[in-house]
């Protein structure tokens, strides 16, 4: 896993991740069987587009709602308009540190790659605007690297998480633990902790029924 140089320029237009192309088959895996129920997705932080782009095409029961900081959206919007399905929506300007969020009806929210790149208070939003997204059985699920009981999982991840504090000391691939104590306060509970090729993992938490 590379701290730097993710991205490359494919054509003249788009741009891809060759992480993406990698991962986009395993998490599709699990997206099939967790989302199952669910029929609006939003996507926080769609980056290049080709996750939304696969995994719309490949699901094609779910409105798939991308999003990305309004900085970001035009590249975003390129990739939709050109490879989306009809069931891919144009994306919207979504910013976590928001409060509230844009009122987008979704019944489930994904995103990959995005915890260990923001800071803890923006990780601290993001689950906060969660759960003010996600009703009653809604659907949580998170791609990416992260550590346990504050041990990471491999000697690669524990060098990529000193490559993202030495870019940005407020980044760092987060504690399980911690995540999952923000989860609860907003009513989830983990019901998956999916491993992933790269050790990364697949983790989904659903809202707890109310009493």
């Amino acid at each position: 896993m590379a701290c730097m140089g993710a991205l490359s320029q494919t054509c003249a237009v788009l741009t891809s991740s060759q992480a993406c192309e990698r991962n986009k088959g395993p998490i599709l895996g699990v997206l099939q069987a967790e989302l199952a129920s669910s029929r609006r997705v939003l996507e926080i932080g769609s980056g290049t587009g080709q996750h939304a782009v696969h995994f719309a095409a490949h699901l094609p029961q779910l409105q798939w709602q991308p999003s990305e900081l309004r900085e970001n959206l035009p590249p975003l919007a390129e990739r939709i308009a050109l490879e989306g399905t009809s069931n891919l929506l144009p994306p919207i300007a979504l910013d976590v540190r928001e409060h509230p969020w844009p009122a987008v009806p979704a019944d489930a929210i994904f995103s990959a790659n995005t915890l260990h790149i923001i800071s803890w208070e923006e990780v601290q939003q993001f689950f906060r605007g969660a759960g003010a997204v996600l009703g009653e059985a809604g659907v949580l699920c998170v791609y990416g690297p992260f550590r346990y009981h504050s041990r990471h999982t491999s000697d690669s991840n524990a060098e990529f998480d000193a490559c993202l504090k030495a870019r940005d000391a407020r980044s760092g691939i987060r504690d399980f633990e911690a995540l999952e104590a923000l989860a609860r306060a907003q009513g989830f509970e983990t019901t998956a902790d999916k491993a992933m090729p790269a050790n990364n993992r697949t983790l989904v938490w659903r809202r707890r029924a109310a009493p």
